[in-house]
């Protein structure tokens, strides 16, 4: 689940990419019991796999609105995909059963039997006992790690974050933008950011108010806004970033997955993936990547070394920490 209480799954995906999502319910009618994992399941290592297959199995292909929808939903039911009826990925989407076939035609297969037919012949092979002798707090555990190797797998091309950085240390102010659930992540990188940035400004308030401070920050001189976004992504949260372009900001977003119904609205996107296994979903990629971020900004300020010194000699003559 999400961190207003709703499960919305999340993998992440393809740094650029620019489909949109829609999300999706607790567990698919053809989904194994807990803790038990399905045929060529291994696990939360086997749902990262088969979700970088998706990912390459989509690119290059112009889908459409709907067939967004139904990608999106694959990535982040990724160990469900292999095994699900057209009508279960259907519901689950929130499409008609028709247009999950007229997806499977458009990536090139003779329909969704061929494609489901396809993601089981390439879906790793399950270990022994891969899920079961661990419990569901452990299964979580063990999600994370996965989300952040593969988190660490798309860093192998640092290009898109050391964009991102330089693109932060030249705005001034630097808008922050986070709501609901991601309301963590912005104001955790703003606290940070703000140690070595002149001018960081935290978005975690929706209403009418937003797009006002959106206005500020660009009479003031903002070039670029950072956007976290989780699931369930909020409406507001797509027309603030619609509204923030317009005024002719660059929008980077980190985001749960490519496939995010925030990429339309962004101009760099990173996604980094979010895990499920619990009441509600957890964000250690997210969060990582926030202070990715924050590490190459430093890099692109030149008096980033000179502020936090300045800042530990201020805190030590004040005696503001224990230790």
């Amino acid at each position: 689940m999400s961190g207003d209480g709703d499960n919305a799954g999340g993998t992440g995906g393809v740094a650029g990419s620019r489909p949109a999502g829609t999300r999706t319910e607790r567990e698919p009618a053809g989904a194994a019991p807990a803790g038990q994992a399905r045929p060529g399941e291994a696990g939360a290592a086997a749902d990262t796999g088969t979700a970088a297959r998706l990912q390459k199995l989509f690119e290059g292909h112009r889908l459409t609105p709907t067939q967004r929808r139904i990608a999106h939903c694959m990535v982040r039911r990724a160990a469900d995909a292999p095994f699900l009826s057209s009508v279960e990925l259907a519901e689950l989407a929130g499409v008609s059963q028709p247009s999950v076939t007229r997806f499977a035609v458009a990536l090139g297969f003779d329909g969704y039997p061929a494609l489901r037919r396809h993601l089981r012949e390439v879906a790793p092979t399950g270990k022994p006992g891969g899920t079961g002798s661990v419990n569901e707090y452990q299964q979580a555990v063990e999600a994370e790690i996965d989300n952040l190797r593969q988190l660490a797998a798309a860093l192998a091309d640092p290009s898109p974050v050391i964009e991102a950085g330089r693109l932060f240390a030249a705005s001034r102010p630097l808008p922050v933008l986070g709501l609901r659930a991601a309301t963590a992540q912005a104001a955790g990188f703003s606290y940070f950011a703000r140690k070595v940035h002149p001018d960081v400004r935290l978005l975690d308030e929706g209403g009418t108010m937003l797009t006002d401070r959106i206005d500020a920050a660009v009479r003031a001189g903002a070039s670029a806004l950072l956007c976290f976004a989780l699931p369930r992504h909020p409406r507001e949260v797509l027309d603030a970033l619609a509204y923030a372009r317009e005024a002719g900001l660059t929008v980077v977003t980190v985001a749960d997955s490519a496939f995010a119904p925030v990429a339309h609205h962004t101009d760099l996107l990173l996604p980094a993936p979010v895990g499920t296994g619990l009441a509600f979903d957890t964000a250690c990629a997210p969060m990582l990547l926030g202070r990715v971020l924050l590490e190459s900004m430093c890099d692109a300020l030149p008096d980033a070394q000179a502020r936090l010194e300045e800042f530990d000699a201020k805190a030590a003559a004040r005696g503001l920490f224990v230790e």
